[in-house]
């Protein structure tokens, strides 16, 4: 089984957004992780909001390892040249496409203000899946997943709920299962021990990845960690997924790395 985490964070100077580290997360640091807990890949998601040059440090870390890493990227999206850098985004080494966030004051309203409407056609035309945290404007992802058909979407993080734990953290299931009528919709399974509100193997979150399980099944799932804010080690992150007793092993070979390669078009 090829173990691919969906997404891990690597930067080299800013102020990263708590529970983050406080300290850089270097490609060397998560070679290391990933060797310790046996992650044979991983999709970087560049944190462009605290280090704006951590585009180029993930081309540099596919660059010296090509078979290890792959990259949603995030251009800016607010400058004149956005559009034709979206249209050229996947030229560049290892970018496969973006995932997107909005979480200060000057952008938190641009999902839902209008100011995205050019981007849904033109990631579409230009086939860049996109990674979305959409946990706050689910219903308006359907609707773009409906009038765009031909853009792969995947919700962040379960479209959970940031810092809260347990059923808490979950207000948002049935407008997240909602979209599995949509095949071109997929959820990213990661961070999960962070909402967890009991002790490794985090069995509280068993029936909210049953729910997505029963939804959206094992092709449009995909396991990963967030590694720089989990509670618990890499190796737990790995196993507390590998130990669920209900998920076939040919499921869990999809949710944990052939699902996201196929989804992405990543040929390792």
């Amino acid at each position: 089984m090829a173990i691919i985490d969906a997404q891990v964070h690597l930067w080299r100077k800013g102020t990263p957004s708590p529970p983050h580290l406080a300290t850089p997360y270097l490609v060397e640091d998560a070679i290391r992780g990933m060797d310790e807990a046996g992650v044979d890949g991983a999709i970087l998601h560049p944190p462009t909001s605290w280090d704006p040059d951590s585009n180029e440090q993930a081309v540099e870390a596919v660059l010296a390892y090509p078979k290890r890493f792959a990259i949603l990227g995030y251009p800016p999206l607010d400058k004149p040249d956005s559009r034709s850098l979206v249209a050229t985004w996947k030229q560049r080494p290892g970018m496969l496409g973006l995932r997107l966030y909005f979480n200060k004051p000057h952008n938190r309203s641009w999902p839902t203000d209008g100011t995205l409407d050019w981007l849904w056609p033109a990631a579409e035309q230009a086939q860049l899946p996109l990674a979305l945290l959409a946990g706050d404007w689910l219903p308006l992802l359907g609707q773009i997943a409906a009038r765009h058909p031909s853009l792969k979407l995947a919700v962040d993080h379960m479209g959970a709920l940031r810092g809260a734990k347990g059923d808490a953290a979950f207000p948002k299931m049935q407008e997240l299962t909602a979209l599995a009528r949509y095949p071109n919709v997929a959820v990213k399974l990661t961070g999960g021990p962070f909402y967890a509100d009991d002790a490794y193997p985090f069995k509280s979150l068993h029936k909210h990845y049953r729910a997505m399980y029963d939804a959206f099944g094992p092709r449009r799932l995909f396991w990963g960690t967030d590694i720089t804010k989990m509670p618990c080690s890499w190796r737990q992150c790995v196993s507390h997924f590998q130990e669920i007793d209900w998920i076939p092993e040919a499921d869990k070979k999809l949710i944990m790395g052939d699902a996201i390669c196929d989804w992405l078009g990543w040929k390792r």
